[in-house]
C-alpha cells in the first residue's frame, strides 16, 4: 500500500480519539505521507494522535474548529484553502449525539447542532475539497454512518439516527455525481464501538448487552473500523462506489 499512498494528504476529521484518531493513524501507517487532522475541543488527544502519525513517518497538520455551528464549518473549509488545498482522500468522521433528548426535551438549538455537526459539514468539506480530486480525477471520500442510520438509535438518539441516515443517502447522491470524474464516495457503518463515544452516551450495562446481541460477542473497536476505512481508500477497492459498509460484529445483517 506504501506505493499507492505515497505523496498523498489524507484528511479525518474528528480526529482527536476514537474512531477518527484510529483511522488517521491507519492511513499514515498505511503510507500516507500527509494527515490533517480536524478536532474539536480536544487539544490533548489530538496532540496525541499527531504523535502517532509523525512516528509512523508521516507529517501532521492539526486544525481546530467547531463543526456544529455554520461560523465553525465555514471557518474550517476556509482555513483549508490555505493548509491543504490537495486533499486525495477524505473521511468525514466528525459527528456526535451531542446528548440525548426525547421528541418533547429536544429544542430547535439543538437539532441544528447535530444536524450541522453531522451532515453540513459533511457537505460543505466534502465541497470543498473535491475540486482537487476532480482536477486530477482521483481521490476517496470515506463518510462514517452508524447503525442508528438503520434502527433508529435508542433512547433519544433519533435526530442523530436522522442525520446518519442522512449521510448513507448523501453518500449515494455523491458516488453517482462523483464517479465519472475519478473519485469514489463510501461509507462505513459501526455498531456499538467500546470508545469515548458511548462512555459518554451509553452505560456499560447497555454496552454489555449490545455485545452480547453479536453475533462476534464483543464490541467493535475503533481499529475495527479503520481497517475498513482504509481498505476502502487502497485500489483493492476500486470498484466500490455508494456503498454503506456495516461494521458490527454481526448485530445487524443486511
Amino acid at each position: 500500500m506504501d506505493e499507492e499512498f505515497r505523496n498523498k494528504t489524507a484528511l479525518v476529521t474528528g480526529a482527536s480519539r476514537g474512531i477518527g484518531a484510529a483511522a488517521a493513524v491507519a492511513l499514515a501507517q498505511a503510507g500516507v505521507s500527509r494527515v490533517v487532522i480536524h478536532y474539536g475541543n480536544y487539544e490533548e488527544g489530538a496532540r496525541r494522535t499527531s504523535e502517532q502519525i509523525r512516528s509512523a513517518g508521516a507529517q501532521c497538520t492539526l486544525l481546530r474548529a467547531d463543526l456544529s455551528t455554520q461560523a465553525g464549518i465555514q471557518g474550517f473549509t476556509a482555513a483549508l484553502k490555505g493548509e491543504a488545498p490537495a486533499v486525495d482522500f477524505l473521511v468525514n468522521n466528525a459527528g456526535s449525539l451531542v446528548r440525548r433528548a426525547k421528541l418533547a426535551e429536544f429544542t430547535p438549538e439543538l437539532f441544528d447542532a447535530v444536524i450541522a455537526l453531522n451532515v453540513k459539514s459533511l457537505w460543505f468539506i466534502t465541497q470543498a475539497v473535491t475540486p482537487h480530486m476532480i482536477e486530477q480525477r482521483s481521490g476517496v471520500i470515506v463518510n462514517v454512518s452508524s447503525i442508528a442510520a438503520r434502527n433508529g438509535g435508542g433512547p433519544g438518539a433519533t435526530i442523530y439516527a436522522a442525520a446518519k441516515a442522512a449521510v448513507n443517502g448523501i453518500t449515494k447522491g455523491l458516488a453517482r455525481e462523483l464517479a465519472p470524474h475519478g473519485v469514489r464516495v463510501n461509507a462505513v457503518s459501526p455498531g456499538a464501538v467500546d470508545n469515548h463515544f458511548h462512555e459518554q452516551f451509553t452505560s456499560r450495562e447497555a454496552l454489555e448487552r449490545m455485545a452480547a446481541s453479536t453475533a462476534a460477542g464483543r464490541l467493535g473497536t475503533n481499529e475495527d473500523i479503520a481497517d475498513v476505512v482504509v481498505f476502502l481508500c487502497t485500489s483493492a477497492a476500486r470498484y466500490i462506489h455508494g456503498q454503506t459498509i456495516e461494521i458490527n460484529g454481526g448485530a445487524l445483517m443486511v
